[in-house]
């Protein structure tokens, strides 16, 4: 099948060809994305108009949508140019008016003419104790009534496109949806009690009450559960098509695991051994491995990634570590080198900083298989880098590693696996979205002896106490880290925010106790302000949230966040975590501005009651919505009509796991029900993933 089936041709014909849609009315709604019938079929009512014929407005809890059935009176017309036009009008039990504001005597009579009955709908509030409708939504007389929806959809507008145009369209629409060929698994609709595709249309855009609009009517859930399916079959497809890449199966005989095992001075934890054995089993693959290594702050990546560097030397290759700053770069170096000494392992560094004669001296033990395993920033990729034999590359997200990177890392090692690591704790429902062609390792257990970090609120008025308390830790050999906000995403005011707290802490802690870090300082100063940190050389470092990022000092057991309200609760998470990394117990001050907010209140209260980075991711998807969590613009999350990624992440598995069962069954879709996948990949413009299906 090498193009569009023709069944759908109709849904993607011109806009132009609906009922009422004129070039103006195109222009306006591409301001919606919609630019096809089909588009129009996916814009859903957001929610609905109950027009039920009532008998009376009598008790009717105004102002609200009434129905009713009326005996039209006198018509008055305005007294001045641009008065109201006021017709009375009597229902079963009271007298009201109907009011308009524009058209003439003449349109009026003919609408409502005196003496007879009509039906009236729409909108009746009190003005000055008497009832009123102004400008109804409906006239119809008696023997019309059916015309008159009992509960009224309403659709999402622009500019020049009113709720009539909208329904008139829409319902032109409906008529050229075909019936589509099903790629539902037939115990799964009926356990779902689900419509077929064109019902669900219908059925969407016909509401009978608001448990219609609901996400878990049936009809919506189908429609929502057909883009995450279509979504996952794209993953999926990209995912078998990475795998028909092949690599070297690593396999190794564990003694340098062993090793490093037995010198730990704790046990891994049974997260820790379960993503080891995942990563082993996908590096004895001849198809390259492709996993995403999800762990919360301080659950004991490293000891992982380690393990996965060491099934490539096991195995007679090489393996490389890649992090985005040379500060992380050095960090992970002093966190493996005393594993690889335990191991018996040549770990080596490399950077920018590299130059002359040294650099040339490891290019060339690397190149003959002397180093095993590198660790580095992206100067690894630069040109005269040459491995010899390299096996497993792994990637601190933090880099946001592109695809252009993952070529160039592919010219290093042909047949390398790929392992990312994140530190950011994803709610399941986006990970899934994000990263759902991936495979996924969770730790989501703490090594034992990581002492927890106690998080307090205290409002900016006792910023008096902080200071004294800091001068105590201070005194007791402590560190602290002092987190100013940036202001109104303004570096310039960040700048100064930062600055001024700088200056202040100097003058009462004292000279050379204070440093200072911020994203507009010239790298060399960052780093070095960080290395005098690193070092203890200073007691306190006062940084905008470049600090974020994985920098790892034992001695810091106080974090303090100013204006703590105005931070990402997940972002606040990262901040806490870079402390608690020593034997000290470590402490979290949240100073907020009073008055705090509900939702400052509540993302500060889910801080200080949990340690947890899932659960608080849970409570940020909740709170700012997908898009916002993970910013959609670079998020790679899809963009979904129907689907609701907070309300529906349990249909996400679903369909993930439908889509993988499908596609290991019929890998090239060619059975019915695979056809009919194809068919719902062209509906949802994944014409993209029909050229990865594999051919045979």
């Amino acid at each position: 099948m090498s193009g569009r089936p023709e069944t759908l041709f109709p849904l993607f014909a011109d806009i132009k060809t609906l009922d009422g849609v004129g070039p103006r009315t195109a222009e306006n709604l591409a301001q919606l994305g919609v630019t096809t019938p089909r588009d129009l079929l996916f814009t859903l009512p957001y929610s609905g108009i109950d027009r039920q014929l009532r008998a009376t407005l009598q008790g009717a809890d105004l102002p609200d949508v009434v129905t009713v059935e009326v005996t039209v009176g006198e018509h008055r017309p305005p007294r001045s140019k641009g008065g109201a036009y006021r017709i009375v009008v009597q229902d079963a039990q009271i007298a009201f008016q109907v009011v308009f504001f524009r058209g003439n005597a003449e349109y009026h009579q003919k609408l409502l003419p005196t003496g007879q009955r009509r039906i009236v709908s729409g909108k009746a509030e009190l003005f000055d104790g008497v009832p009123q409708m102004v400008h109804p939504d409906h006239v119809v007389r008696v023997d019309e009534a059916e015309t008159l929806p009992q509960f009224e959809p309403v659709y999402p507008l622009t500019a020049g496109v009113t709720q009539k145009l909208m329904a008139r369209a829409a319902a032109d629409a409906q008529i050229r949806a075909p019936d589509l060929a099903e790629w539902i698994d037939p115990a799964q609709k009926k356990a779902r009690n689900w419509p077929g595709w064109r019902a669900a249309i219908m059925s969407a855009h016909a509401p009978a009450s608001p448990a219609d609009l609901a996400v878990n009517a049936p009809a919506r859930e189908r429609l929502a559960y057909d883009e995450m399916m279509a979504h996952q079959l794209t993953l999926g497809l990209a995912r078998m098509a990475r795998r028909r890449v092949r690599a070297q199966p690593c396999v190794g005989d564990g003694t340098l695991r062993t090793n490093v095992l037995a010198a730990l001075p704790y046990r891994a934890t049974g997260a820790q051994t379960r993503a080891v054995g995942e990563i082993a089993a996908d590096m004895a693959q001849p198809a390259r491995m492709n996993r995403l290594l999800q762990g919360d702050v301080g659950s004991g990546k490293t000891l992982v990634a380690f393990m996965a560097l060491l099934i490539a030397v096991e195995s007679g290759g090489q393996g490389v570590m890649m992090a985005p700053t040379e500060i992380l770069a050095r960090q992970h170096l002093e966190g493996l080198q005393p594993l690889a000494e335990s191991a018996g392992v040549v770990l080596e560094l490399l950077t920018g900083r590299d130059k002359g004669g040294e650099r040339r001296a490891k290019l060339a033990a690397l190149a003959a298989g002397d180093i095993q395993i590198l660790v580095g920033t992206h100067a690894v990729f630069q040109k005269d880098v040459e491995f010899h034999d390299l096996r497993l590359a792994i990637v601190d997200e933090q880099h946001r590693f592109g695809v252009r990177q993952r070529l160039e890392l592919g010219q290093k090692g042909p047949g390398a696996h790929v392992l990312v690591m994140t530190a950011t704790p994803i709610p399941r429902s986006l990970s899934l979205a994000q990263y759902g062609d991936m495979d996924v390792s969770v730790l989501d257990e703490k090594p034992p002896g990581r002492k927890p970090i106690k998080t307090a609120l205290l409002s900016n008025e006792r910023m008096s106490e902080v200071v004294d308390h800091l001068r105590r830790a201070i005194a007791d050999g402590r560190q602290a880290y002092w987190v100013c906000p940036l202001v109104e995403e303004s570096e310039v005011v960040d700048l100064t925010a930062a600055q001024a707290r700088f200056e202040h802490l100097r003058a009462v802690l004292g000279e050379g106790v204070v440093g200072l870090v911020h994203g507009q300082m010239p790298p060399a100063e960052k780093d070095a302000a960080m290395a005098r940190f690193v070092t203890g050389q200073t007691a306190v470092l006062v940084a905008t949230t470049v600090i974020e990022v994985g920098v790892d000092v034992p001695n810091a057991t106080i974090m303090v966040i100013e204006r703590a309200e105005s931070f990402g609760l997940a972002q606040l998470h990262q901040l806490r975590g870079r402390v608690g990394r020593g034997d000290a117990a470590s402490t979290c001050l949240l100073l907020y501005q009073p008055p705090l907010g509900a939702t400052g209140l509540r993302r500060l209260t889910t801080l200080r009651e949990t340690e947890d980075g899932f659960r608080i991711s849970e409570v940020d998807l909740e709170m700012r919505g997908a898009g916002d969590l993970i910013g959609t613009a670079q998020s790679g999350l899809p963009q979904f009509q129907v689907a609701d990624l907070e309300r529906q992440s349990a249909l996400m598995q679903v369909a993930q796991s439908d889509a993988r069962t499908l596609l290991a069954a019929d890998p090239a879709l060619t059975s019915d029900r695979g056809q009919a996948a194809r068919t719902l990949l062209w509906l949802m413009r994944r014409d993209e993933s029909i050229r990865l299906i594999s051919v045979g």
